[in-house]
Order: C-alpha cells, then structure tokens, then sequence
C-alpha cells in the first residue's frame, strides 16, 4: 500500500555521430556544422504518486503526530507549573517556620 512506484529505468543509447564519412577522393568543404539537438535534462528522482488512500492516511497521520506533540509539550508545561506553585508553597512554609522561630527568642 505504501511501497514507492519507481519510474522505468532510462534505457536510451547516447546518440551516434551520424555524420557521413568522406570517400577517399572527395574533397571537404567548408560548410558550418550542424547544430547540436538540445536534449531535456533527465532526472533522476523518483516520483510520488498519491492515492487518495495514501493521501488520507498521509492526513490521519499528521494529525496523529501534532495531537501527540501537543500533548506532550501541554503536560511540560504543566509539569512546569506544578513544580513552581510547589516551591512557592514551601517557601512561603519556611518563611512563616523562621519568621514564628525568630519572634520566640
């Protein structure tokens, strides 16, 4: 279901230099080369063709992913404030432990 589908290997020859070999007793002329055909760049990269299965599932499990993600920096958080509301609980205990220590001397 979700194996890549590669596209068929490019299975061209370069091209042969096709111009006509002089005979023995001919004389060259100076005529201006031909032009070289310009060729398109082939690429290599595979392409990615998405079913709307594929694509469906691709969604679900995005989702999936930034619910997860969240959820896991949401608890951080409060794991964060917990643990702050905690100590200013206990500082304001030993404040109050220190201040009640020094008022009986």
């Amino acid at each position: 279901m979700l194996t890549p589908k590669y596209p068929p290997q490019d299975t061209a020859q370069p091209p042969v230099n096709t111009t006509p070999a002089l005979a023995p007793n001919a004389v060259a002329v100076n005529a201006p080369a031909p032009a070289p055909a310009a060729v398109a760049p082939v690429s290599n990269r595979p392409t990615i063709q998405l079913t709307p299965g594929s694509a469906l599932a691709l969604a679900v499990g995005g989702g999936a992913v930034v619910l997860v993600v969240g959820a896991v920096l949401v608890s951080l958080l409060l794991a964060v404030a917990i643990t702050g509301m905690s100590v200013a609980v206990v500082a304001v205990v030993l404040r109050s432990m220190l201040k009640d220590f020094n008022n009986q001397r």
